[in-house]
Order: C-alpha cells, then structure tokens, then sequence
C-alpha cells in the first residue's frame, strides 16, 4: 500500500504527527500536512493525493466547508474526517458533502487502517 499517498489535515501539529507515524508504520506514502481547510485546498490541487484525512474543527476554514473545495480541485482523492467524540451530525454533513468514512480522536491504529481499507475499495 505504500503507493496510496496521504494528506493530513489538522490544526494541532500532535495529531498530525500522530496520525503521520501511524501512517508511516503502516507503509504509507505521507505526500503533504496542511493545518486548516484553505491550505487543504492548496495542498490537494499540487498534490492530488489519494487520501485526504480532514479535521473537523479548524481555524479559517474548517473541514466542513473545505470537503466539496477539495473534491473540486482533487476529484481523485477520498476523504476521510478525524473527528472528536460526539460530533456525530457533524460526520453526516460530511458524508453528505462527500468524505467516504471517518475516524475518531484519539486514533486506533486498526479503526485508521479499516477507514483507509473502506475507501481504497470503495
């Protein structure tokens, strides 16, 4: 799987990095880290990742408005959202607006690995 490259999306540089070496241990390509939806936009045109892991909560622009921005410039990519307990209506908005799965903080390595297996084979 180290083909399937990944852009991290978080505004707090700990669950980026956490998340990174999850990825990285498990063999995956990290192709870029941004830290709010604006840069997320940016960052998937340049580099038209496969997987977009996408924070809910971010200062400018918060995942939220940013999914369909990202699919727009990146049609190619699957989002998955990171998400903190109990923003469960939030998740349906974005499944609405796009993201394929999602995952909840603080990560499981295995609940990680089965979103990523969910949207490669979607």
């Amino acid at each position: 799987m180290e083909d399937v490259s990944f852009l991290i999306v978080d505004d707090a540089i700990f669950m980026r990095t956490v998340l990174k070496k999850l990825l990285i241990e498990s063999d995956f390509k990290i192709a870029g880290e941004a830290g709010n939806g604006l840069q997320a936009i940016e960052m998937a045109e340049l580099l038209q990742p496969d997987i977009v892991t996408l924070d809910i909560t971010m200062p400018e622009m918060d995942g939220i408005q940013a999914i369909e921005k990202i699919l727009e410039v990146s049609p190619n990519s699957k989002i998955i959202m990171c998400s903190a307990m109990g923003q469960h209506s939030k998740i349906v908005e974005c499944i609405k607006k796009g993201a394929k799965d999602y995952i909840v903080k603080p990560f499981e390595k295995t609940r990680v690995l089965q979103a990523i297996y969910n949207v490669m084979n979607r």
